[in-house]
Order: structure tokens, then C-alpha cells, then sequence
């Protein structure tokens, strides 16, 4: 494509998504009210080191600009990895696993975590090779996947949150 017919077609896209409704997740004044919002959340703890690694993906994901000040609201999660085995040998030895990562979470009001303010779930799918008499090489490529997996579901939390967040801005 010529870059003169390039920009028409670009300014044209951009247009069409203007009228129908799209507005960008953290842009405006509603995406800066929820961006803020993000920085008020507490992470509470989430068991196991998996659960770690989440909570910590979790915080740098909410708390884009450092240590949240004042904390308003508190994350709950539950966290869960399945791990099922997809490479089988005839002697049932495995050598490849898929490991399926699942969280619902639960926001509420710091000190009353009886009235919750919204609540989710997320899910994310990954695979490691297992090589016999690899054990170091299994390990860091279970360490590598365990953090792709707490990425990607603290990624889908966050953006729910931050929905929530724009659509209440005075929560």
C-alpha cells in the first residue's frame, strides 16, 4: 500500500472506532480516574509460590507508579495451577505438560470485605517440555512458565478491574 492511500485509510479506521463508542482503557478523564483507582489497591497474600509470583505480577501491573499511598480497596484471589500431561510415551513416562492456571478474585472496601464490589476469574494455558536427566534445565523452564502464567492472569485482572473502575468512578 502506497503511504499516500496509507493515511486515509488509517485517519478512516480511527474514525470508525471514535463513533462507535471505543475510547482507549486508560486515556480521558474516565481511564485516568481509573488508573489512579488501580494505585489504591491492596494485594492481599495468595498462598504457595505460585501464589507469590502472581501477587507480585499483580502489584506491578496495578501499582504503575510505585507503592500505592492509600490503600481504599483490597484484591482477593484464589489461585490454582492444573497441571495434565499431553506427551505420553508407551511406557507412560510424560514429557510435555500443560499447565492451566486459573484465579477468581474478589474487590471490596478496605475493613469491610463483607460487601464485595466486584469479582472475576481468569485463566491462561501454558506448556513445558520435561527431558530425562534435565532436572536444573526443568526447573528453570517450570520458574519461567510459572511467571508467563501469573503475567497473563494478572494482566486479565487488572484490565478487569480497570473496567470496573471506569465504569464506577466514584466507588
Amino acid at each position: 500500500m502506497s503511504s499516500n492511500l496509507l493515511k486515509p485509510v488509517t485517519l478512516a479506521a480511527l474514525l470508525g472506532l471514535s463513533a462507535c463508542g471505543f475510547s482507549p482503557m486508560y486515556g480521558g478523564q474516565a481511564g485516568s480516574a481509573a488508573s489512579a483507582q488501580l494505585d489504591q489497591v491492596f494485594v492481599g497474600n495468595i498462598p504457595e509460590r505460585t501464589g507469590q509470583i502472581l501477587r507480585e505480577s499483580l502489584e506491578t501491573q496495578l501499582h504503575a507508579s510505585g507503592a500505592p499511598v492509600t490503600e481504599l480497596y483490597s484484591l482477593n484471589v484464589n489461585y490454582s495451577i492444573a497441571t495434565t500431561g499431553i506427551g505420553v510415551l508407551q511406557d507412560t513416562a510424560t514429557t510435555r505438560n500443560r499447565l492451566t492456571a486459573t484465579a477468581s478474585w474478589t474487590l471490596t472496601p478496605i475493613g469491610d470485605s463483607s460487601k464485595p464490589l466486584a469479582s472475576g476469574s481468569a485463566t491462561a494455558v501454558n506448556a513445558e517440555n520435561i527431558i530425562d536427566q534435565q532436572y536444573f534445565a526443568l526447573t528453570l523452564e517450570g520458574d519461567t512458565v510459572n511467571k508467563e502464567l501469573a503475567d497473563q492472569v494478572a494482566s486479565q485482572i487488572t484490565a478487569q478491574i480497570a473496567a470496573w473502575f471506569r465504569a464506577h468512578p466514584n466507588s
